[in-house]
């Protein structure tokens, strides 16, 4: 499947611009009746697309990595080409405007407030942290009537019906997911009869440990603890004694780079956990440098198996990372492929909603919003993409287990699909 596919505007989104005019010389007339108006891009002037990403700090691999897939999509879009070229809908260029979330609801509150002051930002990629997006920014966004729409919030609230905000939607997998891939390979590949997790009281890693204790439980095994930590500290030993007492098999810290380093040199110290675990926040060569090479040998990173994609494989082997490759080195996490499928389902939905009005183009705030949840089977490089009512565009995802050997991560040990349904 060549990815030039992903320019294909899908039946529904078409449906959409019909609705609203898109594409047929249509008048502000529809701009009027929409709630949030329109975003009007006057001749010459550029198509805002936001970036609301943890880029600085301990934990900007993260964001780094999703920002550089923001990019390689806008340069491919239009021509095919990796060459880089700026991206055009209409004649108009495809401009990224980038902010910092920091991984924090402080810094998440900040960044959507400065993007929002930009009344041209049509819609944003972002964020990487579900601490940063849950009741902060997507409220801010979807107030402004502006879709947020992430490539590595995981955290299953961010699409519970209960705290679901309607103008969020994300191409990561939902950690309902990951948890229960995590669980299988703990009790049927390790053997573990017993685990104990540790949480940082952020939606993304509660959220991710309780789902991984729900399905450990269904599975058989026993989990002897669960307990949230205060971040910042420099000193987990006596809450690792603590959980060491419940004879836990496993250890399941799905958390960031600080916290994650420091708790697997101190688990290791503690010397009573046969197996270490953590999840996609720390699956980035900074939280092997942070823990000590020696200490982080032997641990398992649970994250998408980009090793199993279900979209163009070979696209992404023979194209996508060589771009990536010569433009910022090796990647730094695993969710550039999430970045840029995110950003071409935001540009084929702006594509099919856009009036064009001679020069200047009108984009329906709440009709672009409509057009991204009706995305369906959308070929995207990650897999099919189609975006549920609560916002969930990966239906399924697989989930892929990697460990430390001599100080880097492995070829995936353990790899499974799993649906949202189970």
């Amino acid at each position: 499947m060549k990815l030039s596919r992903l320019l294909v505007i899908v039946a529904v989104l078409s449906l959409v611009a019909v609705a609203c005019g898109g594409g047929g010389g249509g008048t502000p007339e529809e701009c009027e009746a929409d709630e949030f108006g329109c975003v009007t891009v006057a001749a010459g002037e550029p198509i805002k697309i936001g970036t609301l990403l943890v880029i600085t700090g301990e934990n900007q691999t993260l964001g780094l990595d999703s920002q550089a897939g923001a990019e390689l999509a806008v340069d491919y879009w239009g021509d095919n080409a990796f060459d880089g070229t700026v991206g055009q809908i209409a004649g108009h260029d495809i401009e990224l405007v980038n902010e910092d979330e920091g991984c924090s609801a402080e810094g998440g509150t900040a960044g959507a407030q400065r993007l929002v002051t930009d009344t041209q930002i049509v819609a944003v990629i972002g964020t990487s942290c579900s601490s940063a997006a849950l009741g902060v920014a997507d409220k801010i966004f979807g107030d402004q009537g502006i879709p947020l729409v992430s490539p590595s919030n995981t955290s299953p609230a961010l699409t519970n019906p209960g705290t679901h905000n309607p103008f969020y939607l994300r191409t990561a997998h939902n950690d309902t997911i990951q948890g229960a891939v995590v669980a299988e390979f703990a009790s049927q590949e390790l053997g573990a009869a017993s685990a104990a997790t540790i949480h940082d009281g952020s939606p993304y890693a509660e959220g991710l440990a309780n789902a991984f204790a729900a399905a450990f439980e269904e599975a058989g095994g026993t989990i002897t603890d669960q307990v949230s930590i205060q971040t910042g500290e420099s000193d987990y030993s006596s809450i690792l004694t603590d959980l060491a007492t419940g004879g836990p098999e496993l250890l399941y810290y799905p958390i960031f780079v600080a916290e994650g380093g420091l708790i697997t040199q101190q688990a290791v110290e503690n010397g009573s956990f046969t197996y270490l675990a953590g999840s996609d926040g720390m699956f980035t060569p900074d939280w092997i440098a942070a823990a000590g090479a020696e200490n982080a040998d032997g641990v398992y990173i649970s994250g998408p198996d980009l090793s199993q994609l279900a979209g163009d494989a070979d696209f992404y082997e023979n194209e996508f990372l060589p771009a990536y490759n010569e433009t910022y080195g090796e990647p730094t996490s695993v969710f550039h492929a999430h970045s840029f499928d995110a950003v071409n389902i935001v540009l084929t939905a702006i594509e099919a909603v856009a009036i064009e009005d001679g020069d200047t183009l009108h984009i329906p705030r709440t009709a672009l919003k409509d057009a991204l949840f009706a995305t369906e089977n959308f070929p995207g490089l990650t897999g099919t993409l189609s975006c549920n009512e609560n916002g969930d565009c990966q239906q399924s995802a697989t989930i892929g287990v990697v460990t430390v050997e001599n100080g880097d991560f492995s070829d995936y040990v353990y790899s499974a699909t799993k649906g949202l349904e189970g």
